[in-house]
Protein backbone atom coordinates (compact mmCIF):
# COMPACT_ATOMS: atom_id res chain seq x y z
CA UNK A 1 0.00 0.00 0.00
CA UNK A 2 1.04 3.22 -0.79
CA UNK A 3 1.29 6.00 1.68
CA UNK A 4 -0.40 8.57 0.93
CA UNK A 5 1.46 12.18 1.16
CA UNK A 6 1.57 14.76 4.34
CA UNK A 7 0.78 18.29 3.94
CA UNK A 8 3.01 20.37 4.70
CA UNK A 9 1.47 21.66 7.64
CA UNK A 10 2.03 17.85 9.23
CA UNK A 11 5.57 17.96 7.96
CA UNK A 12 6.20 21.50 10.32
CA UNK A 13 4.66 19.89 12.94
CA UNK A 14 6.14 16.14 12.66
CA UNK A 15 9.72 18.12 11.83
CA UNK A 16 12.65 17.08 13.40
CA UNK A 17 13.18 18.58 16.78
CA UNK A 18 9.71 20.43 16.73
CA UNK A 19 8.71 19.41 20.12
CA UNK A 20 12.08 20.84 22.01
CA UNK A 21 11.31 23.90 20.05
CA UNK A 22 8.22 24.82 20.83
CA UNK A 23 9.38 23.72 25.02
CA UNK A 24 13.05 26.09 24.41
CA UNK A 25 10.00 29.09 23.19
CA UNK A 26 8.27 28.27 26.01
CA UNK A 27 11.08 28.70 28.41
CA UNK A 28 12.72 31.80 27.06
CA UNK A 29 9.40 33.31 27.36
CA UNK A 30 9.09 32.63 31.35
CA UNK A 31 12.88 33.28 31.89
CA UNK A 32 12.02 36.86 29.94
CA UNK A 33 9.44 37.75 31.95
CA UNK A 34 10.97 37.02 35.26
CA UNK A 35 14.04 38.66 34.68
CA UNK A 36 11.52 42.13 33.73
CA UNK A 37 10.19 41.86 37.06
CA UNK A 38 13.32 41.74 38.86
CA UNK A 39 14.26 44.73 36.85
CA UNK A 40 11.46 46.54 37.83
CA UNK A 41 11.57 45.41 41.05
CA UNK A 42 15.39 47.05 41.27
CA UNK A 43 13.92 50.01 39.80
CA UNK A 44 11.79 50.57 42.41
CA UNK A 45 14.07 49.74 45.22
CA UNK A 46 16.52 52.47 43.45
CA UNK A 47 14.19 55.06 43.28
CA UNK A 48 12.69 54.59 46.74
CA UNK A 49 16.69 54.52 47.87
CA UNK A 50 16.97 58.05 46.67
CA UNK A 51 14.18 59.65 48.00
CA UNK A 52 16.26 62.23 50.92
CA UNK A 53 14.80 63.01 54.05
CA UNK A 54 14.84 66.75 55.06
CA UNK A 55 17.09 69.08 54.36
CA UNK A 56 15.68 69.03 50.87
CA UNK A 57 18.09 68.23 47.69
CA UNK A 58 19.99 71.33 46.21
CA UNK A 59 17.72 71.84 42.82
CA UNK A 60 14.44 72.47 45.47
CA UNK A 61 16.00 74.66 47.81
CA UNK A 62 18.05 76.58 44.29
CA UNK A 63 14.77 76.56 42.32
CA UNK A 64 12.70 78.24 45.52
CA UNK A 65 15.55 80.69 45.69
CA UNK A 66 15.44 81.46 42.08
CA UNK A 67 12.42 81.68 41.93
CA UNK A 68 11.94 84.65 44.67
CA UNK A 69 15.01 86.56 43.49
CA UNK A 70 13.50 86.14 39.21
CA UNK A 71 10.32 87.86 41.02
CA UNK A 72 11.86 91.33 41.43
CA UNK A 73 12.99 93.71 39.19
CA UNK A 74 14.79 96.83 39.45
CA UNK A 75 11.26 98.37 39.91
CA UNK A 76 10.90 96.40 42.97
CA UNK A 77 8.13 94.31 41.70
CA UNK A 78 8.18 90.71 43.06
CA UNK A 79 6.53 88.08 41.49
CA UNK A 80 5.33 84.29 41.98
CA UNK A 81 5.96 82.08 39.70
CA UNK A 82 3.81 78.52 39.88
CA UNK A 83 5.02 76.20 36.86
CA UNK A 84 4.50 78.04 33.46
CA UNK A 85 2.30 80.69 34.79
CA UNK A 86 3.10 84.07 36.89
CA UNK A 87 0.94 85.72 39.41
CA UNK A 88 1.88 88.97 41.03
CA UNK A 89 2.72 88.59 44.79
CA UNK A 90 2.68 91.70 46.78
CA UNK A 91 5.58 91.92 49.58
CA UNK A 92 4.84 92.08 52.94
CA UNK A 93 7.42 94.46 55.18
CA UNK A 94 11.06 95.35 54.29
CA UNK A 95 13.36 93.13 51.95
CA UNK A 96 16.97 94.15 51.96
CA UNK A 97 19.15 93.46 49.76
CA UNK A 98 21.48 90.23 49.42
CA UNK A 99 24.45 90.56 51.59
CA UNK A 100 26.31 87.68 53.47
CA UNK A 101 25.51 87.65 57.01
CA UNK A 102 28.77 87.25 59.75
CA UNK A 103 27.42 87.13 62.95
CA UNK A 104 24.23 85.87 65.10
CA UNK A 105 22.96 86.81 68.55
CA UNK A 106 19.97 85.53 70.46
CA UNK A 107 19.92 88.10 73.47
CA UNK A 108 17.26 85.90 75.25
CA UNK A 109 19.72 82.57 74.97
CA UNK A 110 22.99 84.96 75.16
CA UNK A 111 23.75 83.14 71.87
CA UNK A 112 26.97 85.16 70.40
CA UNK A 113 27.98 83.56 67.37
CA UNK A 114 30.49 83.88 64.29
CA UNK A 115 28.50 82.39 60.88
CA UNK A 116 29.97 79.45 59.36
CA UNK A 117 28.99 78.80 55.10
CA UNK A 118 26.97 75.87 54.72
CA UNK A 119 26.34 74.18 51.64
CA UNK A 120 25.81 70.41 50.61
CA UNK A 121 27.16 67.25 51.70
CA UNK A 122 27.27 64.25 49.10
CA UNK A 123 23.91 63.38 49.35
CA UNK A 124 22.72 66.51 48.62
CA UNK A 125 21.31 67.59 52.29
CA UNK A 126 22.50 70.61 54.41
CA UNK A 127 26.32 70.34 56.13
CA UNK A 128 26.08 71.13 59.75
CA UNK A 129 28.69 73.41 61.08
CA UNK A 130 32.02 72.05 61.94
CA UNK A 131 32.39 73.91 65.07
CA UNK A 132 29.67 73.00 67.63
CA UNK A 133 29.63 76.14 68.93
CA UNK A 134 29.01 78.02 66.17
CA UNK A 135 26.10 78.43 63.95
CA UNK A 136 25.89 78.65 60.38
CA UNK A 137 24.19 80.15 57.71
CA UNK A 138 22.79 77.96 54.60
CA UNK A 139 24.27 79.34 51.41
CA UNK A 140 22.13 77.94 48.30
CA UNK A 141 18.96 79.82 50.19
CA UNK A 142 18.31 83.74 50.68
CA UNK A 143 20.59 85.99 52.84
CA UNK A 144 19.47 86.99 55.89
CA UNK A 145 16.93 90.11 54.99
CA UNK A 146 16.37 88.97 51.39
CA UNK A 147 12.74 88.06 50.11
CA UNK A 148 12.22 84.09 51.14
CA UNK A 149 13.16 81.67 53.87
CA UNK A 150 16.97 82.33 55.12
CA UNK A 151 18.24 79.01 57.12
CA UNK A 152 20.30 79.04 60.48
CA UNK A 153 21.45 76.28 61.70
CA UNK A 154 23.23 75.01 64.88
CA UNK A 155 23.96 71.96 66.66
CA UNK A 156 22.22 70.95 70.23
CA UNK A 157 24.88 68.92 71.64
CA UNK A 158 28.31 68.03 70.79
CA UNK A 159 29.80 64.57 72.63
CA UNK A 160 27.35 65.02 75.13
CA UNK A 161 28.52 68.63 76.19
CA UNK A 162 26.06 71.72 75.30
CA UNK A 163 26.35 73.39 72.23
CA UNK A 164 25.60 76.84 70.11
CA UNK A 165 21.76 76.40 69.59
CA UNK A 166 21.44 74.27 73.24
CA UNK A 167 18.51 76.55 74.34
CA UNK A 168 16.91 76.87 70.91
CA UNK A 169 13.33 74.92 71.68
CA UNK A 170 12.93 77.65 74.66
CA UNK A 171 12.74 80.80 72.61
CA UNK A 172 9.25 82.21 72.72
CA UNK A 173 7.01 84.21 70.51
CA UNK A 174 8.09 88.11 70.27
CA UNK A 175 12.03 87.68 71.18
CA UNK A 176 14.47 89.11 69.47
CA UNK A 177 17.45 87.67 66.66
CA UNK A 178 19.62 89.96 65.51
CA UNK A 179 21.71 88.74 62.10
CA UNK A 180 25.00 90.99 61.32
CA UNK A 181 25.27 91.45 57.38
CA UNK A 182 28.61 91.82 55.89
CA UNK A 183 28.33 95.84 55.73
CA UNK A 184 27.92 96.36 59.34
CA UNK A 185 24.01 96.30 58.97
CA UNK A 186 22.02 94.77 61.61
CA UNK A 187 18.89 92.27 60.37
CA UNK A 188 16.40 92.30 63.74
CA UNK A 189 13.90 89.20 63.30
CA UNK A 190 11.27 88.83 65.44
CA UNK A 191 9.89 85.20 66.34
CA UNK A 192 6.97 84.29 65.57
CA UNK A 193 6.46 80.49 66.46
CA UNK A 194 8.75 77.91 67.84
CA UNK A 195 8.25 74.18 66.42
CA UNK A 196 9.20 70.47 66.94
CA UNK A 197 9.15 67.88 64.35
CA UNK A 198 10.32 64.07 64.18
CA UNK A 199 13.48 63.99 62.22
CA UNK A 200 11.91 61.35 59.76
CA UNK A 201 8.45 63.88 59.11
CA UNK A 202 10.42 67.24 58.64
CA UNK A 203 8.24 69.97 56.71
CA UNK A 204 10.81 70.42 53.63
CA UNK A 205 8.31 72.56 52.16
CA UNK A 206 6.61 75.13 55.09
CA UNK A 207 10.46 75.18 55.97
CA UNK A 208 11.99 75.98 52.79
CA UNK A 209 9.01 77.24 50.60
CA UNK A 210 8.56 80.64 49.56
CA UNK A 211 7.78 83.31 51.37
CA UNK A 212 6.32 87.23 50.47
CA UNK A 213 8.45 88.27 53.22
CA UNK A 214 11.74 88.63 54.46
CA UNK A 215 12.14 85.04 56.80
CA UNK A 216 14.45 83.25 58.96
CA UNK A 217 14.23 79.94 60.31
CA UNK A 218 16.61 78.52 62.88
CA UNK A 219 16.88 74.69 63.17
CA UNK A 220 18.61 72.47 65.72
CA UNK A 221 21.12 70.19 64.19
CA UNK A 222 20.98 66.49 65.84
CA UNK A 223 17.91 67.23 67.90
CA UNK A 224 17.01 65.57 71.24
CA UNK A 225 16.01 61.71 71.27
CA UNK A 226 12.46 61.34 72.30
CA UNK A 227 12.30 58.14 74.07
CA UNK A 228 8.12 58.03 74.21
CA UNK A 229 8.50 58.06 70.30
CA UNK A 230 11.85 56.72 69.58
CA UNK A 231 12.55 59.03 67.15
CA UNK A 232 14.68 62.10 67.49
CA UNK A 233 13.41 65.73 67.09
CA UNK A 234 14.29 69.21 65.16
CA UNK A 235 13.79 72.36 66.79
CA UNK A 236 12.77 74.90 64.17
CA UNK A 237 12.06 78.88 65.28
CA UNK A 238 10.24 80.66 62.33
CA UNK A 239 10.81 84.81 62.71
CA UNK A 240 10.21 87.40 59.83
CA UNK A 241 12.56 90.66 59.38
CA UNK A 242 11.37 93.63 61.82
CA UNK A 243 13.28 96.13 61.63
CA UNK A 244 16.96 97.18 60.87
CA UNK A 245 20.00 99.37 62.11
Amino acid sequence: MSESPRSEQDQQDAGPGNGSGRMFGRRFLLIGSGVLTVAAVGLIAVGLARQEPAPPQADRVRSAATTQQSGQDSSGDHSAHTGHTMTQAPVRGTVLKALAPERITIPSLKVDSSLESLGLDAHRAMQTPRDPDKAGWFTPGPTPGELGPSVIAGHVTWNQTPSVFFKLGAMKKGEIVNVTRQDGTTAVFTVERIARYPKDKFPTVEVYGNLDHAGLRLITCGGDYSAADHHYTANVVYASLTSTH
